[in-house]
């Protein structure tokens, strides 16, 4: 849709519904009627929306920002969303327990709010429509299923993009786990602490990022970006075998922090490398095709409920960070001929 709505309209769009989700949610929170199943609807729908948000981002961000400066940028737009995480998981826990969840989602609309009305000032682009759609445009109507079928084909056909684009469906589903989803049971059955407990290990993951995004900025010219990718996600595995086997909280705390940092590090170069290669007509479709195999995440989160249960945290842990890490590997030794000499476009600086 954003490559026949625009970048920017889409976006627009997409935070428009976060802010009405969001009032709607504090309303409801207010009259005293919020139920869990409410709670579930609103987050659903959410859901529905908010793994283009991203894709999106970078797309608008792609638009407007020359090729040699993208690394840069894509390290100073993660910046921000991770100092975002960083604030949201200390002060969020923190209104929470003190004031209760209508009054602390006053800022949450607040924030959203603020959001949309920033997004009006992003300068309109043009909308380029791929030469596919012009040539068909007398016999065939543009439709989703079409455009995303265009953007599965493209990343087929590009090795680049299908070993970038199988590295974030591994990711999502043996790393994102560990280091987002599961950090609740980890803070209670594990290091036995409460939500603000809590919010320190999201936290420290959120500080790790912003300091691998604040790396990324400052050495965008220098980076050789799917190069980056391999290493920074071979990293970020071996970060979360040694949290799996770590029993205090300080040290699971550094370790998340570590994680934190060559997560920031691979997910920005791994979408440099995805918009660099990408023509610049079929952005919207890639990343919409990108942000399918978010949805990894979920089937990773079901699997480790199972494993968890048979083997326990500290072994299903363990097996997600090797399986990830071999995987990792394997995806570098199999592309290695486009993603890790110096000379191919996906390494140029």
């Amino acid at each position: 849709m954003g490559d026949r709505l625009g970048h920017r309209n889409l976006l627009w769009g997409m935070r428009a519904v976060y802010t009405v989700l969001a009032a709607t949610l504090m309303a409801v929170a207010f009259s005293g009627a919020l139920t869990p199943v409410l709670v579930f609807a609103i987050a659903g729908a959410i859901g529905l929306v908010r793994p283009s948000d991203l894709g999106v981002r970078l797309s608008l961000i792609a638009d407007n920002v020359a090729t040699h400066e993208l690394t840069a940028a894509m390290g100073v737009a993660r910046t921000t969303s991770d100092t975002a995480r960083v604030g949201g998981a200390l002060a969020g826990a923190g209104m929470f327990a003190a004031f209760g969840i209508a009054p602390a989602y006053i800022a949450v609309v607040g924030f959203y709010a603020l959001g949309l009305l920033l997004t009006t000032a992003i300068p309109r682009t043009p909308i380029k429509t791929p030469e596919s759609h012009t040539a068909a445009s007398g016999h065939l109507r543009q439709s989703p299923w079409r455009d995303l079928r265009e953007g599965i084909a493209y990343v087929w056909s590009t090795p680049q993009l299908l070993a970038a684009l199988l590295l974030a469906f591994l990711v999502n589903m043996t790393a994102y786990p560990l280091s987002n989803g599961l950090l609740p049971y980890v803070a209670k059955e594990v290091y036995g602490i409460d939500q603000a407990g809590l919010g320190y290990l999201v936290a420290s993951f959120a500080v790790g990022g912003l300091v691998g995004s604040v790396a990324v900025s400052m050495n965008g010219r220098v980076i050789r970006p799917a190069r980056t990718m391999i290493v920074a996600g071979v990293g970020w595995y071996t970060m979360l075998f040694a949290f799996a086997r770590m029993q205090d909280l300080s040290g699971g705390m550094l370790m998340l922090m570590l994680a934190g940092l060559a997560q920031s590090v691979c997910m920005v170069t791994l979408f440099v490398v995805m918009l660099r290669i990408t023509n610049d007509k079929f952005r919207g479709r890639v990343m919409g095709v990108r942000m399918l195999v978010i949805y990894s995440l979920p089937l990773g989160l079901l699997a480790a409920g199972v494993l968890i249960d048979l083997i326990g945290f500290g072994a299903m842990a363990t097996l997600y960070a090797a399986v990830g890490l071999l995987l990792t590997v394997a995806i570098a030794v199999r592309w290695h001929a486009v993603i890790w000499h110096v000379q191919t476009p996906a390494n140029a600086r």
